[in-house]
Formats: structure tokens, C-alpha cells, sequence
């Protein structure tokens, strides 16, 4: 009788424990990095913890055309996105579209850059770099100053293998920059190659070595801007209010 009872509650408690880790698991169809090119122009789409952000741009050329982003949804093959940022447009900020978004395999069919297309995914999101980052303090001089939190802000994104920042008003709308491109991390060497970069084309290319570390909930960031002066920033991880 004994063994009669503890198997169904054997059952019981996997049953549990699945599901909870499964509730915890915010991996959709189209978290990781994708990728879209026609004739020399790529669209990069990077997307996790219901975030995503989207660039569009020519590396050969050293050209920008445009990027966006916001918190997104996938619903039975479309693609929602609230707009947080749209570089071309202001207006579009706390407005959303629907996009498709059908995925098989590694491969996506969706109208993203504006017609349909194929869209290759080229990797993951799930290292501990993987997230939205804000910046929240800089150092000036011999002082270490506080960023407080606030409409204007900028974030910065990484999956396991790309970046992107983005300087952004979520009230205005005003766009004020963004880069990007990949990015390795080993033994405390953190190093950008810049793909895109909307304010000075002359630094696609560019490699950036960085001395960084992990504390905690934040990312202490520290070596030489792309104009060669000396930075030590501390970025933290964001909470859906803060992006």
C-alpha cells in the first residue's frame, strides 16, 4: 500500500518540476541572432527576453541605412513589435506592427526589411552576456558618476556573439545613435568588431580590445573609446521597465 502511494506522488512532483522550469524558459522562435542580406545590404534581427533590435545596413560600403527595435511577441507565425526606437521615424515609438515569421529549421521566412524574405539564423542567445544592458555609470575624472534611469538612455544588446547600442528617448521618440557588430569575451578581454556604426562610417572595421569583468549584475567596462579616449563604464542588466 505504501508503494501504491508514493508513485503517484512521485509523479506529482516531476509533473511540477517540469513545469517550472519550463515557466522559466523564455525561448521563442525567434530568440538568437538572425540574418537577411540582398546584394551587398544585411538586416541583422537580435532577439531575447521578449526584446528585440533590428539594423539594416551595407559593411562593404560602410553605409547605414536604419535600425529599430522594441519589445516583441510571437504569435502563430507573425511577429508583434511595440516599438521602443525607429531611427527613420520618431513617430513610430509606442506604436507596433506585425511582421511575419515562420520559421524552419535555422531558417525564417519574414517580411522584416520589407519584403519577404529568408532570414538564416547565425546564433544564440544564452551565454551570461545574452540580455539588455543600460548604462548606469561612468567614470569623470577621479569620480565614478551614477546615470540615473531615465527617458533618454542608452541600452546595449547581446546574444552570444553580436552587439548592438543604441542611444534612445522612449518618450520623444529622438534617435541619437547606434553600433554594432560582434564580439568575443575570454579571460577578462572583451573585443568589438564594428559592422555598423551610424555616426562615423570610418570606424566600421575597427577592432576594440576592452578589459572587462563580470561583477554581479553588472558589467564593468573599461580600455578605449573608437576616437582612442580612455573609458570605464559599468553597465547592469535591465528590467522591462528600464528598456
Amino acid at each position: 500500500m505504501k508503494l501504491k502511494y508514493q508513485l503517484p506522488l512521485w509523479s506529482m512532483f516531476c509533473l511540477i518540476l517540469f513545469a517550472g522550469f519550463t515557466g522559466l524558459d523564455t525561448k521563442t522562435p525567434v530568440t538568437g541572432s538572425w540574418m537577411h542580406t540582398r546584394g551587398n545590404e544585411t538586416w541583422i534581427l537580435m532577439a531575447a527576453d521578449n526584446y528585440c533590435m533590428i539594423a539594416h545596413y551595407d559593411a562593404t560600403g560602410k553605409r547605414f541605412f536604419k535600425t529599430f527595435g522594441g519589445f516583441q511577441r510571437i504569435e502563430k507565425g507573425k511577429l508583434q513589435l511595440n516599438y521602443r526606437f525607429h531611427s527613420d521615424d520618431k513617430s513610430k515609438t509606442g506604436t507596433r506592427d506585425v511582421f511575419t515569421w515562420n520559421v524552419k529549421g535555422g531558417k525564417a521566412q519574414s517580411d522584416l526589411s520589407g519584403e519577404t524574405g529568408e532570414w538564416v539564423k547565425v546564433g544564440e542567445a544564452n551565454n551570461r552576456m545574452t540580455g539588455i544592458w543600460r548604462i548606469t555609470k561612468r567614470r569623470e575624472g577621479n569620480d565614478l558618476k551614477d546615470i540615473k534611469l531615465a527617458p533618454r538612455r542608452t541600452l546595449k544588446f547581446l546574444t552570444n556573439d553580436r552587439f548592438q547600442w543604441a542611444a534612445i528617448n522612449v518618450e520623444t521618440g529622438e534617435f541619437s545613435g547606434t553600433g554594432g557588430g560582434t564580439y568575443t569575451f575570454k579571460d577578462g578581454v572583451y573585443t568589438e568588431t564594428i559592422g555598423f556604426f551610424s555616426r562615423d562610417s570610418s570606424r566600421v572595421g575597427m577592432k576594440l580590445e576592452f578589459n572587462d569583468r563580470l561583477d554581479g549584475p553588472d558589467w564593468v567596462h573599461t580600455g578605449l573609446s573608437s576616437k582612442g579616449d580612455p573609458i570605464y563604464e559599468v553597465w547592469s542588466k535591465t528590467a522591462e521597465s528600464e528598456r
